[in-house]
């Protein structure tokens, strides 16, 4: 979902069966693993993916699975 844009925390949670609570507990997780970030306005804090970890990330498949030339 956050690939198609920044959501808040609410918005994320009304698209499973679970409290806002743990919706929360889990983006915090994904904060700490720098998978997304937060950025407060106003009242609300938008939570979006950190598109640089996940390039990184892909970059690293990418020359794992990439057979070397001999």
């Amino acid at each position: 979902m956050l690939r198609q844009k920044d959501m808040t925390a609410g918005e994320i949670a009304e698209n499973f069966n679970m409290s806002k609570p743990s919706i929360s507990h889990h983006l915090d997780l994904l904060k700490q693993a720098k998978l997304v970030v937060d950025v407060k306005r106003g009242q609300f804090i938008l939570y979006s993916l950190n598109t640089t970890v996940l390039d990184e990330m892909m970059q690293w498949i990418i020359k794992l699975t990439t057979p070397k030339n001999k």
